[in-house]
């Protein structure tokens, strides 16, 4: 596995206001383009990616393409809280 930074700036994707530990999923984004990706249980199990595919994944969320993930989705309810 290629070295992770140790300057990362980690942003927490927590909901506004929630305060805790999580399980929260964390981001930063280093040097030469790449992302990193890792859950707050399990900080050093890090993800990498890469800016163009980051920026396809979160069109792609916010296009809707991944709804189907969502429980509850098809029948009009609200999603399970985990």
């Amino acid at each position: 596995m290629a070295d992770i930074p140790t300057d990362l700036t980690w942003v927490r994707a927590a909901p506004e206001g929630e305060e805790g530990p999580g399980p929260w999923i964390e981001i930063a984004f280093g040097p030469d383009e790449l992302v990193y990706l890792r859950e707050t249980g399990d900080p050093t199990n890090i993800v990498t990616t890469t800016q163009t595919k980051w920026d396809a994944f979160t069109k792609g969320v916010q296009a809707g393409e991944f709804d189907h993930f969502i429980e509850g989705n098809d029948e009009g309810t609200p999603p399970a809280q985990h």
